[in-house]
């Protein structure tokens, strides 16, 4: 039964983790190296993550810079930030790169929280789909007489506990994040 329950909390505790690098990929008015974090450049034929051919530090609160570790990739970094739809100029001048990044709209924000909301109701479903999943597999047990009708109905308690739990923990991040994108 105790190994019923590790999973349960190991795979709710993913999916809060997963949901937190998604949030961490939207972009606010502050420069973040995490932004870029999603961004795959075309290198001599393979694709490969930005942050394993470069350097990408924050300098200021307001600017990204990437220093390539090849500078005949400089084109193809600037252009894989280009195609992506972070809405970021990068200004290149031969050796390094340079993303301003540029105060945000109060459409662009009302956007950018809307999307947040519905990375958080994916992951409260996520964790609702382990709850069910753990809950069959309970049932399965009693049917099977591993476990008894008291130790199912417990179990399911603390199941739902559980999943309530990283639900709010979805809901505090959410809440978190709509302020930081929020803020002028």
């Amino acid at each position: 039964m105790a190994s019923v329950f590790d999973d349960c909390k190991q795979e709710m505790e993913q999916t809060v983790g997963a949901f937190k690098r998604e949030l961490t990929r939207l972009r606010t008015s502050r420069a973040s190296t995490a932004l870029l974090d999603g961004i795959v450049v075309e290198y001599y034929g393979a694709r490969t993550p930005l942050n394993q051919l470069s350097s990408i530090t924050a300098p200021e609160s307001r600017l990204l810079v990437i220093q390539p570790f090849d500078r005949s990739a400089i084109g193809e970094i600037e252009r894989a930030i280009f195609q992506s739809d972070l809405g970021l100029t990068p200004v290149n001048d031969g050796k390094i790169i340079r993303i301003p990044i540029p105060q945000l709209n109060e459409e662009r924000r009302k956007l950018l929280v809307k999307n947040a909301h519905k990375h958080a109701e994916e992951g409260r479903v996520a964790i609702r789909n382990v709850r069910r999943d753990v809950n069959d597999h309970l049932k399965k047990l009693l049917k099977s007489h591993e476990v008894s009708e008291d130790d199912e109905k417990q179990a399911m308690a603390e199941v739902q506990k559980m999943t309530d739990q990283h639900i709010e923990q979805i809901n505090e991040t959410l809440k978190k994040k709509e302020t930081e994108i929020m803020a002028v």
